[in-house]
């Protein structure tokens, strides 16, 4: 046992064992992301740097850093194994349907099976679970009725306040209708309708689809980096996890700091 245990170490040392062991981590445990844009404030802000959990909804196909060439390129699977699966609410790391080579993150709205429209920048939802589910479980929430089925009425908004829209715009023609209004659809069986904390600027499910189970590639673990415009370091966020970035505390700050500079950001990302 001593000598296995001193010729692993050896081997961890080299250089060899070394670049397995880091590849190892980034393919199946953690792997560094930034985030670059505005779609996810005020839960996520443009200049944290997060490790990803690889392995919270399964394993998926390991891609070599920046090259997101696929360690089997013979093959065009997305998928190694099956685990969990995202639920509502969670904040998602994934391949988008129309751009696999790009990673995308956003939160998870619509698990198989519910049915969700957007009116006048709304989000209405029909869960699964059927209507006595939804009066049980959104008690204090506003309720519709349409097509003969209730549908909850931004459903997320309490729960996650960094949720917001951009009260500066107005559907004037400048931006996609899809932002705004949303006819009704239904989520296939193993795919997740994906939209951006900050509703009004993200590049999201409202116009490529909802995203299969295969593209799902983790979800943020904790932010090691963070840095503002200016380049100051944000202290406050490093070590973080994306519930602990969703408390009073930090969200207060977030849109303090929006509604102050009076800046949202323009276009969709």
């Amino acid at each position: 046992m001593k000598e296995i245990l001193h010729k692993t170490y050896r081997f961890s040392n080299s250089w060899t064992g070394t670049i397995i062991i880091v590849l190892f981590v980034i393919f199946f445990i953690a792997q560094a992301f930034r985030i670059p844009s505005g779609s996810m404030k005020d839960s996520l802000l443009i200049g944290d740097h997060l490790f990803a959990k690889k392995f919270a909804y399964g394993i998926s196909m390991p891609h070599i850093p920046f090259l997101e060439m696929s360690i089997m390129p013979w093959s065009d699977k997305l998928r190694l194994m099956d685990g969990d699966k995202p639920k509502r609410g969670d904040i998602v790391i994934f391949r988008p349907p129309n751009n696999t080579k790009q990673h995308f993150v956003k939160r998870c709205v619509a698990t198989p099976g519910d049915e969700l429209f957007l009116h006048e920048k709304n989000l209405f939802i029909h869960f699964s679970e059927g209507d006595e589910w939804i009066k049980e479980n959104f008690k204090g929430f506003e309720i519709v009725v349409f097509a003969g089925r209730l549908w909850v009425k931004n459903p997320y908004r309490k729960q996650h306040p960094g949720i917001h829209n951009d009260t500066k715009i107005v559907d004037n023609g400048k931006y996609h209708s899809q932002l705004f209004n949303f006819a009704p659809i239904k989520i296939e069986e193993d795919n997740y309708f994906m939209m951006g904390d900050n509703r009004d600027h993200s590049n999201d499910s409202r116009f490529w689809g909802a995203v299969p189970y295969d593209n799902i590639e983790g979800t943020p673990w904790f932010i090691y980096f963070s840095v503002d415009e200016h380049w100051e370091i944000r202290w406050d966020r490093i070590g973080k996890t994306p519930t602990d970035l969703e408390s009073p505390e930090h969200l207060e700050k977030a849109i303090a700091e929006r509604i102050k500079k009076d800046k949202d950001d323009h276009g969709i990302y």
